[in-house]
């Protein structure tokens, strides 16, 4: 039962089949009965826990609150912004009657026809249009502003093409919604927040970011700009970890949202919306986890150490016990969340092998003769590597042992993807280098047009036109003409 755990294909044979099989054997999500839609079971939740409670402080940390708005939306209210509907026509399930009655001939249950609502709901596939609405009730003054909102929800999108995590019909999120005076405070508050999710995922989830702004092709329906956060994953594909929109005026004044300014005047409020949701699970699963199962990052992980113990009797077990109970103490004292595995249900060898596969960071077996020689046997995720470890100060061990697994694990992935970003000049080199994998940094004239004919011809997206970087002009690698600076290509998920 142990092998057939770690029994994964291979990532080097089949990236995409060793990534379902290992959201299913590490016990974090399951299809459901609803296509395109996943049940998150509860190890995969504690893990967004996790997440949610360290996001969620940080945004508080920045001075801002939570509320909740509805989840239908009357269909008028999408029609306000053009470009914002546009965006996200093709993916909205549309709610049209109220009540359900049963078959006359029998077969179970019909919509009836007579409980047509008068004008029909959208599952919200975003919140700005019904959020914009209730703003304008709370907005009067400059003396209301700014409203810093977040919103943890779920959502829906109509997705035809399904992968647990990454993209799902509906998945859970957070949704900031925001309101200034000015634009700059406006302009301001997405930088803040792209920067807050940069921080959560380079000092957290150990993922190395890229931070930037999209091309006018990938922004956010009804932005005046997206900026974002771009990881790579081990396969060389780039995944989009975060956005946050600067959305000018646009939906207030689609709704009508004014505010009398210091001087009197009325004038429209200036937005962003930012938002990360549990396609961060799929991001930390791919830029870690290996051919025995998932590697998490300490600060993440629901469980950062397990002990197990190892005993031949009944006298067996509660010596180790005894003398593991300390440890424990000892333990959580430090805010480590510690497991000690005594069920007799499971052999050590499974029990070894489970713990390896949902990507506890340390694992430490303890049995009759390590007792007597007062060690244990320790041993990392990240590297596999076992030690006999002295049972004095292994609080304060496995302490550091954490901390030094969450610093290997960042630059394991920095180094990787460093090794993975390459510099072209030259368009057929740059067809032959999006085969490979990776991030490509290479000159771009500016024009949709040419933005469009890379992605027809190469399968490959602007993910972004990084802050940080090489900003010396340049000429399009596919035009020639003038470019201001080198922009991030990749292809992705």
């Amino acid at each position: 039962m142990a092998k057939e755990l770690k029994n994964f294909t291979k990532r080097s044979d089949n990236y995409s089949q060793w990534y379902n099989e290992l959201v299913v054997k590490a016990d974090l999500a399951e299809q459901s009965a609803v296509r395109g839609c996943m049940v998150i079971k509860p190890y995969g939740y504690a893990i967004w826990e996790k997440m949610q409670r360290t996001l969620d402080d940080m945004f508080k940390a920045t001075g801002h609150q939570n509320a909740y708005f509805p989840l239908l939306i009357p269909k008028s209210f999408l029609s306000r912004e053009a470009d914002h509907v546009e965006g996200f026509a093709k993916e909205c399930a549309v709610v049209t009657h109220y009540r359900l009655k049963n078959d006359p001939d029998g077969n179970g249950v019909v919509v009836d026809p007579a409980a047509r609502l008068e004008e029909e709901l959208i599952i919200r596939p975003t919140s700005e249009t019904i959020i914009w609405n209730t703003y304008r009730n709370w907005i009067h003054s400059y003396r209301d502003l700014p409203i810093l909102v977040n919103q943890w929800a779920n959502v829906f999108r109509w997705e035809m093409r399904t992968r647990m995590f990454l993209r799902t019909a509906e998945f859970l999120w957070q949704e900031g919604h925001t309101a200034h005076a000015t634009k700059e405070e406006a302009e301001e508050e997405a930088i803040r927040m792209l920067n807050v999710y940069a921080d959560f995922a380079e000092n957290y989830m150990a993922v190395p970011v890229v931070k930037g702004v999209k091309s006018a092709n990938e922004r956010f329906a009804g932005a005046l700009d997206t900026y974002t956060i771009e990881a790579m994953m081990q396969d060389g594909k780039a995944l989009q970890s975060g956005t946050s929109h600067f959305l000018g005026q646009n939906f207030a004044k689609a709704f009508d949202v004014t505010f009398m300014n210091k001087d009197n005047k009325p004038e429209y409020v200036w937005a962003t919306s930012w938002g990360v949701s549990t396609r961060l699970m799929g991001a930390l699963i791919m830029t870690h986890s290996d051919d025995n199962g998932l590697v998490l990052p300490p600060r993440l992980a629901p469980i950062q150490v397990v002990i197990i113990p190892i005993y031949k009797d009944a006298a067996g077990l509660k010596a180790v016990s005894e003398r593991v109970a300390p440890i424990v103490d000892a333990l959580r004292a430090k805010g480590i969340s510690v497991k000690y595995d005594d069920a007799d249900n499971k052999r050590p060898g499974f029990k070894f092998a489970d713990y390896e596969v949902k990507g506890v960071p340390v694992r430490l077996a303890i049995g009759q003769r390590d007792l007597e020689n007062g060690t244990a046997e320790l041993m990392r995720r990240d590297t596999l590597e076992k030690e006999i470890v002295s049972l004095e100060g292994i609080a304060d061990h496995i302490e550091k042992e954490l901390e030094d697994i969450q610093k290997n694990l960042f630059e394991r992935a920095r180094i990787y993807r460093d090794q993975m970003t390459t510099t072209v000049d030259d368009y057929e080199e740059f067809k032959q280098k999006i085969e490979e994998g990776g991030f490509i940094l290479a000159h771009w004239d500016g024009t949709p047009e040419t933005e469009e004919r890379i992605k027809e011809e190469t399968k490959a997206t602007i993910r972004c036109i990084p802050f940080e970087g090489d900003k010396t002009p340049g000429k399009c690698m596919v035009t020639g003409n003038p470019s201001a600076q080198r922009v991030v290509f990749a292809r992705s998920y």
